[in-house]
């Protein structure tokens, strides 16, 4: 018998679409309608007019793009014809994005209206064979791919992909050097689209307020393939992600704790019907227990906690309904692990902990990563027998639920024992006058390390430094306790949405 036809997760998107070619799949950030069956028409001759240019299995098609309905068509595009794709994140410098460029033998550039202004810097510092555009008005970067494919068919390509082919490059969110690249393939991504999604009385309207590099695109993809609808945001906005849940009934949101605390202290959160919202997924850093429970009281039982990383797809998830538990330090856990996925926790000589124990997290699942782009030795650090060491620290309790402390590499190692900054971040967000807080490890002259902490008052308090340092001694003991506090407008925030704490111990360190 012979074996059946592998489906990408990108094919596999397209045919649900073409189920329903009437039906509005994508609203852009203008208010522009697309129905399935355009959108799945224009991929499909993207990709023949990319096929045609010689792409395939083995190229590497960049894409300097922002939230647009032709960055979505082109990874799809590139992704059917057999490249794999890297993402080149908005907010990185032109210098370490030349970098990634050269590093994953970029075939193709593809650049959309969103990043037009970005591309001539870029290409000054790096030499791609071949730059395209998603559509007119930049000829002096390259040819309009869109315009040259119009005369292609619309129908969809012979298959061109097995599961073990690439699917694409991500790297880690820094802020300075080269992030790591991690090579994903097709087989693990396309069996996540085999798991249920949405609600079945309810079609899923989802808001991409954050980059479609991330998990937003990932989300989207879902999204399409079970029968929703896209919103597109050109960025994330507090008050525009408010008036768009509003008027467009958003169903579905996916927020970083950062945006989450953004949502909760603007203004018009308390006049905005929120009524359509089903779900608020949040993740990708520690979340504070005390603006959590928050969120809880605003958006009511909707919030979902999910745990994952780029090297292995997601681990845990928290239901609404488990969040009201806690661990011993009050802190909420991240969920538990789902279905084929094998979580345990690792003392620093490899031997299990048992429930409660703090060590590192790792994990073993369909979803791991094929390794570092050309680093070996950084893949042969964290994959070793099956088994991914994720750099997390943290504990499961005796019903299997993952709590989170901090990572390894972020522990500061003060006179007297080491701090996670999470547990000051957790704490300090529970004093009345702070909104937000990040705290990092900065070395003085004679390389001793000691905590500072970065705070964001809340609306209409100033904190008292001395005060806050007091609360925290009082609380967690004099080790943790800040040895200075700086208040900040808000916190800087990395490509991906994650507290830059590189920027702000550069800052912070002048």
């Amino acid at each position: 018998m012979s074996e059946p036809e592998f489906v990408s997760a990108p094919a596999l998107i397209l045919r649900s679409l073409s189920r329903e070619p009437d039906r509005v799949a994508l609203t852009t950030a203008d208010g522009g309608r697309i129905t399935a069956g355009e959108y799945v028409a224009a991929t499909h001759r993207l990709a023949h007019e990319l096929i045609a240019r010689g792409v395939g299995r083995g190229t590497t098609v960049s894409l300097l793009t922002g939230n647009t309905p032709e960055a979505l068509s082109a990874r799809h595009a590139a992704g059917i014809a057999g490249a794999r794709v890297v993402n080149l994140y908005d907010g990185m410098s032109a210098e370490v994005l030349a970098e990634i460029v050269t590093s994953v033998d970029t075939a193709v550039l593809l650049v959309d209206a969103e990043r037009y202004a970005d591309a001539p810097e870029l290409l000054a510092l790096a030499d791609v064979p071949t730059v395209l555009t998603l559509g007119p008005g930049a000829g002096e970067i390259g040819e309009d791919v869109i315009a040259a494919s119009a005369g292609r068919p619309a129908g969809a390509p012979a298959p061109r992909v097995g599961p073990e082919d690439h699917l694409g490059i991500r790297h880690t969110g820094g802020t300075t050097g080269v992030p790591k690249g991690i090579l994903s393939l097709h087989g693990p991504y396309r069996r996540a689209f085999d798991v249920p999604f949405g609600s079945a009385d309810r079609r899923t309207r989802f808001l991409a307020a954050t980059s479609l590099a991330h998990l937003a695109g990932v989300l989207s993809d879902l999204t399409l393939h079970h029968g929703g609808e896209v919103i597109l945001q050109r960025s994330f906005d507090p008050g525009e992600v408010l008036a768009a849940v509003e008027r467009e009934r958003i169903t579905d949101l996916w927020v970083l704790p950062p945006l989450l605390h953004r949502l909760l202290d603007h203004p018009a959160i308390g006049r905005t019907d929120l009524s359509s919202l089903h779900f608020i997924g949040y993740g990708g850093s520690v979340a504070s227990p005390t603006r959590v429970r928050e969120a809880l009281e605003v958006f009511g039982p909707i919030l979902t906690s999910g745990y994952g990383m780029s090297e292995a797809m997601n681990i845990a998830v928290l239901e609404p309904r488990d969040h009201d538990r806690a661990g011993p330090d009050g802190r909420i856990p991240v969920g538990r692990p789902l279905p084929g996925v094998q979580v345990v926790v690792r003392d620093e000589t490899g031997a299990e902990l048992p429930p409660e124990a703090v060590g590192e997290i790792h994990v073993r699942s369909y979803g791991l990563m094929a390794g570092y782009w050309k680093r070996p030795d950084l893949t042969a650090e964290v994959l070793r027998d099956g088994w991914l060491h994720t750099g997390d620290i943290g504990y499961l309790d005796r019903d299997g639920y993952l709590y989170l402390t901090g990572r390894h590499s972020d522990k500061i190692i003060v006179v007297g024992g080491h701090v996670h900054p999470s547990e000051v971040e957790d704490l300090l967000i529970t004093h009345p006058s702070v909104a937000q807080a990040a705290v990092v490890g900065l070395r003085d002259a004679h390389q001793v390390e000691h905590v500072h902490a970065v705070v964001v008052p809340a609306p209409g308090q100033r904190p008292d430094l001395d005060e806050l340092r007091a609360f925290v001694t009082t609380h967690k003991g004099r080790i943790y306790a800040p040895e200075a506090v700086h208040l900040v407008p808000e916190i800087p925030l990395t490509p991906v949405g994650k507290p830059d704490k590189k920027h702000l111990r550069a800052v912070l360190s002048r």
